[in-house]
C-alpha cells in the first residue's frame, strides 16, 4: 500500500514549487479527483452526509486509503500554514490565543483521520491489509499525535508519541529493501529527530543522552500490540545492550568513543549523536581495509566504490557536530564556553577526516603510484570471431582514450587540491603554522601530478616544447614537496588517504628530474631539425630568384637557374583605371588643342538640323 511513500511524494512534489498554502490547495484537488474516480462524491446538496468508509470498501480499491491520508494531510497542511505565517510574522509574538488553538484543532482532526485509517486496516480479515502497511499507518498517527503533543508543549507526551513513531520507522527500513529505506531514514532525519532532540531538551535531559536511549526510556510497552509486533521480527531493537552501542548499516555493534583528538588535542564528546557517528566511521573504516586486504587486486573503480559507506559515515558525522553547534548557538552559549570550543574542535577533526577520505579515494581512481605512470590500456577485443576465420589483431588504444584517461586524471587532481584548499578554513588551523606548511608541501605533491599529467597530454599532440615546460614547473614542484617529513601513519592501514611518504615523493621528482632530460633532447633535436630543413628549403631556391639576398655561406653554382624554364604565369595587361584615363596622357591619344579644333570643323559641317523625334508618353506608348 506505501502509505508512507505516498506521504512522502505528495509534501515533495507540493513543497517544491509553493508553500504549505499551495499544497492544501493541490490536496483538496487531488482529492476532489479521486472521489469521482471512486464515485464516493456527494451528491444533491452540498453538505450531505457522506457514508463512512469501511475496511471492505479497503479490500475492493486501495484508493480508499488515499482519501483518509488526503483528508488528513490537508489538515495538517493547514495547520503547517497557520504557523509558518505567523513565524514569519516579525511583530507577532509567536502563536498564542486561538490561532494556537486553531492549528491544535486541525492537528487533531488529522490524527483523527489517521486513527480511523489504522481501526480499518486492523480488521485484517475484511481489509487483508499487510502488517507492514498497519506499522506504516500507525507511525504516521503518532507521528501527528506527537505535533499535537508538541504545540501544547507537553513534552513528555511527546516524547512517548515521537518515540514510538521512530522504533516504527526503524522497523520498517530494515523489513523493506534499499529504495523505500531511504524514505524511511530521511523521514527520520529531517522530522522525527529534531523533535525528539527538541523536547529532551525542554525536560533538561542532559545532552549525552543519545536518541536511541530516549528512546527506550519513553517506548510505551505495555499494552501496545504494535511493539509487541516489532519485537517479533526484530527483538534487538527493545534490547538496552542496543542502545549502548551504535549499530552500522549491518546491524553490527560499534564501540562509542569518549574522547577525540586532534593535533595533540584530546577533548571529550559531549554529543551522544557525534560519538555515535565516529563510531560508524570507525566500523566502516574497519571494512574497508579488510576489503582492500582481501582484494588487493580488484579494479580501481571497485576499490572507489568500497569508499563510499566511509565517506557517508564521515559525512554524518560533520552534520552531526554542525548540528550541535546550532543547538548551542542557539541557546545563547558563547564561543569562549568550553563546550563550544571541544564541539569547534571536534568540527575541525571530522571534517579534516571527511577530507582525508576524499583524497584516498581519488588517488585510488588515479592509479598506481598515484597516477605518475601512465600505461597504454589494452583494447577489448570482441568475443564473436570474424566472419572469414582469421584471428583478430591486437589494436593499440587510440589517443582519444589516452586523452580521455588524462582528463580524467586531471579533474582528480583538482578536486583533491580544492580539498587541500578548504582545510585552511577551519577552526583553528589559520594559527597552526606546522600544519600550514605540511598542507602546503602536500598540494605541491598533488600539483607536480596534475602538470605531469597536463604534460603527456601535450606530448600526444605533438607539442613537446610545451610538455618541457610543463614537465619542468611539475619538477621544482616535486622539489618543494621533498621536504615533507611524513606524519604518523593511518590507523587503518592499507588504505590511501592523505599521507605522502617519502619515497612516493622522491620516487615522482626522479620520473621528473628523467622526464625533463628527455624532452629536454627532444626539443633541442626538434630545433636542430628545423633549421636544417630551413637551410635546405633555401637552398632549393635558384640564385636567379634571389638576387636580392646575400649569400653568407657562397654561392651554389649548381643551382643558377631553372633549365629548362618551367611554365610560370606573368601578369599580361597592365591594370586599367577609369578614373585615371581622364588624366593620363597615354600614347596615340591626341592633344588637348587638337581636339578642340577638330571639335569645331565638325560643329561646322553639321549645320542641316536634324528632324526631332518624337518621344513616348507613358508605359505603353499612349496617353497624354
Amino acid at each position: 500500500m506505501d502509505i508512507t511513500r505516498f506521504i512522502v511524494s505528495q509534501r515533495e512534489n507540493a513543497l517544491l514549487v509553493g508553500d504549505y498554502g499551495s499544497y492544501r490547495k493541490q490536496l483538496s484537488r487531488r482529492l476532489l479527483v479521486v472521489r469521482k474516480k471512486l464515485n464516493y462524491s456527494s451528491r444533491g446538496r452540498k453538505y450531505t452526509t457522506k457514508s463512512p468508509i469501511t475496511a471492505e470498501d479497503i479490500a475492493s480499491n486501495h484508493e480508499f486509503i488515499h482519501i483518509l491520508l488526503l483528508t488528513s494531510e490537508r489538515a495538517w497542511a493547514l495547520a503547517m500554514y497557520m504557523k509558518s505565517t505567523h513565524a514569519a510574522d516579525s511583530n507577532a509574538q509567536g502563536t498564542t490565543g486561538s490561532t494556537k488553538r486553531h492549528i491544535v484543532s486541525k492537528l487533531r482532526k488529522a490524527s483523527n483521520h489517521a486513527a480511523h485509517l489504522v481501526n480499518l486496516l486492523q480488521d485484517t480479515e475484511k481489509s487483508k491489509a499487510p502488517t507492514e502497511s498497519i506499522l506504516e499507518a500507525r507511525a504516521y498517527q503518532q507521528s501527528l499525535q506527537g505535533a499535537i503533543e508538541f504545540e501544547k508543549k507537553a513534552w513528555e507526551q511527546c516524547l512517548r508519541s515521537y518515540s514510538e513513531t521512530r522504533l516504527l520507522y526503524i522497523s520498517l527500513a530494515r523489513s523493506v529493501g534499499n529504495k523505500q529505506e531511504d524514505v524511511f531514514k530521511d523521514l527520520l532525519a529531517r522530522t522525527i529527530d529534531p523533535s525528539l532532540r527538541f523536547a529532551a531538551h525542554q525536560l533538561k535531559l542532559p545532552r549525552t543522552i543519545s536518541i536511541e536511549m530516549i528512546v527506550m526510556r519513553y517506548i510505551q510497552r505495555d499494552n501496545n500490540r504494535y511493539i509487541t509486533e516489532v519485537s517479533k521480527s526484530n527483538p534487538d531493537l527493545l534490547q538496552e545492550s542496543g542502545v549502548a552501542a551504535k549499530k552500522n548499516a549491518q546491524g553490527e555493534l560499534a564501540d562509542t568513543p569518549k574522547t577525540i583528538t586532534w593535533r595533540s588535542r584530546t577533548v571529550k564528546l559531549e554529543d551522544a549523536t557525534t560519538a555515535q557517528a565516529l563510531a560508524s566511521v570507525s566500523a566502516a573504516g574497519t571494512k574497508l581495509a579488510s576489503f582492500l586486504d582481501t582484494n588487493p587486486d580488484a579494479d580501481r573503480r571497485v576499490k572507489a566504490a568500497a569508499f563510499d559507506d566511509v565517506l557517508i559515515s564521515s559525512q554524518d558525522a560533520v552534520d552531526a557536530v554542525k548540528t550541535a553547534i546550532d543547538e548551542l548557538t542557539a541557546e545563547g552559549v558563547a564561543q569562549g564556553d568550553l563546550r563550544m570550543q571541544s564541539l569547534q574542535i571536534t568540527r575541525t577533526a571530522v571534517n579534516y577526516n571527511l577530507v582525508e577520505w576524499r583524497v584516498g579515494r581519488n588517488r585510488v581512481l588515479c592509479g598506481a603510484q598515484d597516477g605518475a605512470t601512465f600505461e597504454s590500456q589494452p583494447v577489448k577485443q570482441p568475443k564473436k570471431p570474424r566472419a572469414d576465420g582469421k584471428p583478430r589483431v591486437a589494436h593499440e588504444e587510440s589517443t582519444g582514450r589516452r586523452l580521455t584517461r588524462l582528463k580524467e586524471r586531471v579533474v582528480l587532481y583538482d578536486s583533491s587540491l580544492q580539498s587541500l584548499d578548504s582545510v585552511k578554513g577551519f577552526p583553528g588551523v589559520a594559527a597552526d603554522q606546522a600544519f600550514i606548511n605540511e598542507l602546503d608541501t602536500k598540494k605541491a605533491y598533488f600539483s607536480s601530478l596534475r602538470c605531469l599529467a597536463i604534460a603527456r597530454s601535450h606530448t600526444l599532440h605533438g607539442n613537446k616544447r610545451n610538455a618541457l615546460a610543463l614537465l619542468a614547473r611539475a619538477a621544482e614542484l616535486s622539489s618543494q614537496a621533498t621536504s615533507f617529513s611524513p606524519s604518523a601513519e593511518s590507523s587503518n592501514k592499507g588504505i590511501l588517504k592523505l599521507e605522502v611518504s617519502s619515497g612516493q615523493v622522491n620516487s615522482l621528482k626522479d620520473l621528473l628530474d628523467r622526464s625533463v632530460l628527455q624532452y629536454r633532447a627532444l626539443v633541442e633535436l626538434e630545433d636542430l631539425r628545423s633549421e636544417t630543413s630551413e637551410k635546405n628549403d633555401s637552398r632549393s631556391i635558384p640564385m636567379i630568384e634571389r638576387l636580392d639576398e646575400y649569400p653568407p655561406e657562397g654561392v651554389d653554382l649548381t643551382n643558377l637557374a631553372t633549365y629548362p624554364p618551367k611554365l610560370q604565369p606573368i601578369p599580361v595587361k597592365p591594370i586599367f583605371l577609369d578614373t585615371a584615363w581622364n588624366y593620363i596622357d597615354y600614347p596615340g591619344r591626341p592633344k588637348k588643342g587638337t581636339a578642340a579644333a577638330g571639335g569645331a570643323n565638325a560643329e561646322d559641317t553639321s549645320s542641316v538640323v536634324e528632324p526631332k523625334k518624337e518621344t513616348k508618353k507613358g508605359w505603353f506608348g499612349f496617353g497624354r
